[in-house]
């Protein structure tokens, strides 16, 4: 039984994000006919859900971490924050899969990437962990507590999703309001990874920056609210 639902993890991780890109493709690339900076709207809006899913699969488990783990948390002593770092490693892992049918959209496509996109990832990935990290870290600290946050999470994700360019390009944004989209993390981490992969348009350094410095603030923020809060998990969880 553990073996078949870890089968069906694995296969949902891959096929969840193709299925919404299937769904974004007809509602907002044909129907509602939002533009992609030339890219085919089915590789443009994949690649966003890349990231996307990393960091809403993150604080997901993250939030309920501590909690799901109560007995554990009562009968031994480890740091705690190995929990939350372990959800973002099984994110991860789901990405390496996600990653698989994105190849082979792109081969579909015979869309060939920049090599500059290998290079730019790993800073927009960093950034998605950073960012993933610091919000889970004080979300994982506020739930041992308020027990609401699995249900107002995933509403905040849904509305998250839709500030964030994942599904349009921060290009439609005229270029004052730009910083404003930057101080969500996650719009500097999808544009910077996918202006670069793609060539497109160029990458916009200042927005990229602001998201990453965001980043750190979360997780500044984040561990300092943890650690305040941790010698009293044992005792209310």
């Amino acid at each position: 039984m553990r073996y078949k639902q870890t089968m069906f993890g694995i296969l949902w991780a891959v096929m969840q994000p193709f299925f919404t890109m299937v769904v974004f493709t007809i509602i907002f690339g044909r129907l509602a006919k939002i533009p992609s900076d030339s890219i085919p709207y089915p590789i443009f809006v994949y690649a966003g859900l890349l990231l996307w899913n990393i960091f809403s699969a993150a604080l997901n488990s993250a939030s309920q971490s501590l909690v799901t783990n109560a007995n554990i948390i009562q009968k031994i002593y480890f740091p705690k924050i190995i929990l939350l770092v372990s959800s973002i490693i099984v994110s991860l892992i789901d990405f390496i899969f996600a990653a698989l049918i994105f190849a082979a959209i792109m081969i579909y496509y015979k869309f060939m990437p920049h090599f500059a996109g290998l290079l730019i990832f790993p800073l927009s990935l960093l950034i998605t962990i950073t960012s993933s990290l610091g919000i889970g870290l004080f979300l994982s600290a506020f739930n041992v507590k308020y027990r609401d946050v699995r249900y107002i999470l995933p509403f905040f994700l849904q509305l998250l999703i839709f500030i964030t360019p994942v599904i349009y390009p921060s290009s439609i944004v005229p270029q004052a309001y730009r910083w404003i989209l930057a101080l969500n993390p996650m719009t500097g981490a999808i544009e910077s990874f996918r202006n670069s992969f793609f060539g497109t348009v160029p990458v916009d350094w200042p927005m990229m920056m602001i998201s990453a410095v965001v980043s750190i603030i979360f997780l500044i923020f984040g561990l300092l609210y943890f650690l305040k809060t941790e010698k009293n998990f044992a005792d209310i969880i």
